[in-house]
């Protein structure tokens, strides 16, 4: 880091932002196997969250490949810069005051623990949605388990590439026995303590 930059402090306090969007906020990271339904979960947590006076915003790992991170492939470095740079857009709107939903496969223990130093242990919410690989890939919703089982998708969480469970989850959610309404109502369950202020 150049010596030439000078970090700006804002002229409104932390503790104002949260009076005023009467929320803490947090930093609600959906971590799981391709298909396992943590965008769907993420989104609609979003809309109840919204519909009921929250602010939140939804951080989506294809969404932001798109533009943030359409510069990085799937290694295992270019997953853990990913992951870097989300979590540095949450913690803004963390200190925003908002609620910012991440929902990203995320499959390394490493880069996890990586998020919650970004943002802060005491705002990191993490969310496993444990759906078994059997379901996930049964479902194939992008068709992607099928390119990794015939070899044209490499580096395949699940596949060719492990998946870290989670030691200490915030909260876990598997959609292959609750529905998304069921599921939301669960997380929502473990997380309103957390923001309420």
């Amino acid at each position: 880091m150049t010596s030439n930059l000078r970090w700006h402090g804002s002229h409104i306090s932390h503790d104002h932002r949260c009076q005023l969007l009467r929320q803490r906020p947090l930093t609600i990271w959906f971590t799981g196997l391709s298909g396992a339904g943590k965008s769907t979960l993420a989104f609609e947590l979003e809309r109840r969250l919204v519909a009921s006076g929250r602010a939140a915003y939804v951080l989506d790992g294809d969404n932001i490949r798109h533009g943030l991170c359409a510069d990085l492939g799937f290694s295992a470095e270019a997953r853990a810069e990913n992951i870097r740079r989300v979590a540095e857009v949450a913690k803004l709107f963390n200190d925003a005051g908002m609620l910012s939903i991440c929902s990203l496969i995320s499959p390394f223990l490493s880069d996890r623990a990586l998020a919650r130093r970004v943002v802060g242990n005491d705002r990191y919410f993490e969310v496993y949605v444990s759906t078994p690989l059997s379901e996930c890939e049964r479902r194939d919703v992008k068709g992607l388990y099928a390119k990794a089982r015939a070899g044209e998708l490499k580096n395949f969480t699940g596949v060719s590439m492990p998946y870290e469970t989670p030691v200490t989850p915030s909260c876990s959610v598997d959609t292959s026995v609750m529905s998304v309404g069921e599921g939301v109502d669960h997380i929502l369950s473990c997380l309103m303590e957390c923001i309420l202020i």
